[in-house]
């Protein structure tokens, strides 16, 4: 019965495998998304569209965390195999972010749909919780030699961006009509402080209080420059992976420094040390936190030289830092698309993007992010640094729209692994550009 039984099934799933046959073709497609055959990833799609078009869709996190994976996933495999999209735009993570968000703007998203995700991304901490995922795990499983290199030689490829950026906008500005105060205070500025929260609300109030005029008013004028710059920054970065692949010599595929040839070890994935993974990323976020509340520094700032300091004095127990390794790996692969969908849900205003679009601004905000990559980029190379990580690190992640953006970036330049650094210039950067704006806008009174 047993060798009857054998014979069955090798018959059955190598010679006589029939279209007609279920279980054939539910379990041996072989294209697959999301680690899931394509047939029942359909499946799983329709009963969440329809659940979500019939106004049944469970609030919180459940329905809100179905919706971004099964159209970030779809967003991110159609954009991944797109000819043109792949190779110079961003790939999977560009049309996440603006496919969701051209279903808000568009309609096509429901908005009891919509206002579940925003407050899901923004209330709910699904965005924080990612980023610190990403910032204990990558930091505790980095190589401790390479930070205690790093060291305050970072801010150099920052300040290169900076200086690249007013530089070059300048420059551009001029040619195509703006004033300077225009190119470097409107548009340079805004766009490489940090994002909204961190970089154009408080910009705005400098502004308001140096200039005059309502806070708001500022606020109108910075926010189109903050989005296009977001998605310049995104295009670059897939372009900057690709000149890394054409001059390898460019880039360290990942690692920052030169000189270092640390391999990643092989981890045999544990359930039990990823919950302490998880629960280490949570303990760090919230100490940062707690620490926000008395010093005059971002939280997720004061996480990374927390994390950075517990890795260098190797304090951390071996499981736990093995823990918090796994659990990163597992929260970026398993639910980038799906943030990055959340992203253009909560964050990207298309309507703005759109009516931004005139040449002469479109020429002045890709002055902007270019001169930030040139910047750091040369910068970087004269400290020890790989050019391409140091402009997409110190340069994009200046130029993009704070913790959103710097997932966005990363998932496009295929180098996840840079997000403590992308966090220092986000956080870091920011501060020193609303520093520059007291400073720079009596200039020009």
């Amino acid at each position: 019965m047993t060798q009857l039984a054998k014979d069955y099934s090798k018959d059955t799933a190598i010679k006589n495998a029939n279209p007609a046959n279920v279980q054939y073709l539910f379990s041996k497609s072989e294209i697959s998304i999301f680690n899931v055959p394509v047939i029942w990833f359909a499946i799983f799609a329709a009963v969440t569209l329809t659940s979500m078009y019939t106004g049944n869709l469970p609030g919180g996190m459940i329905g809100s965390l179905l919706v971004m994976i099964v159209l970030g996933e779809l967003f991110g495999w159609i954009g991944d195999r797109l000819p043109i999209v792949k190779s110079y735009l961003g790939g999977g993570a560009i049309l996440a972010i603006f496919g969701s968000a051209y279903m808000v703007y568009g309609g096509l998203l429901p908005e009891a749909v919509t206002t579940s995700i925003t407050d899901f991304m923004r209330s709910g901490g699904f965005l924080n919780f990612y980023i610190a995922a990403l910032i204990t795990g990558s930091i505790l499983g980095m190589n401790s030699k390479i930070l205690v290199k790093v060291g305050l030689r970072y801010f150099l490829p920052i300040g290169g961006a900076v200086l690249g950026a007013m530089a070059l906008t300048g420059l551009i500005g001029s040619i195509v009509g703006f004033t300077l105060q225009e190119a470097v205070l409107v548009i340079a500025m805004p766009i490489m402080g940090g994002g909204m929260g961190a970089g154009a609300v408080p910009m705005s109030q400098v502004y308001s209080e140096l200039l005059g005029n309502d806070p708001s008013y500022y606020i109108s004028m910075l926010v189109p420059a903050l989005a296009l710059g977001n998605v310049f920054a995104i295009v670059l970065a897939s372009l900057l992976d690709k000149i890394g692949k054409i001059y390898p010599s460019l880039t360290g595929n990942g690692q920052l420094v030169k000189g270092f040839t640390y391999e990643k070890p092989e981890l045999k994935y544990d359930i039990q040390k990823m919950g302490a993974g998880l629960l280490a990323a949570l303990t760090f976020f919230v100490a940062g936190s707690l620490l926000g509340a008395v010093i005059p520094l971002h939280p997720y700032a004061i996480m990374i030289i927390l994390v950075a300091i517990t890795k260098i004095a190797n304090v951390i127990p071996t499981q736990v830092v093995e823990g918090a390794s796994q659990w990163y790996q597992f929260v970026a692969k398993n639910w980038t698309f799906a943030l990055l969908f959340g992203i253009g849900v909560a964050y990207t205003d298309l309507g703005t993007v759109l009516e931004a679009l005139t040449l002469q601004y479109v020429l002045t905000v890709f002055g902007v992010v270019l001169g930030g990559i040139i910047g750091a980029a040369l910068l970087g190379k004269l400290v020890g640094f790989y050019p391409i990580e140091a402009a997409i690190t110190a340069g994009l992640c200046m130029a993009n729209m704070g913790g959103t953006g710097d997932v966005a970036v990363l998932s496009a330049a295929k180098r996840m692994e840079l997000m403590p650094f992308a966090q220092i210039s986000s956080r870091l950067g920011g501060a020193i550009i609303l520093l520059l704006a007291g400073l720079i806008v009596p200039l020009f009174i």
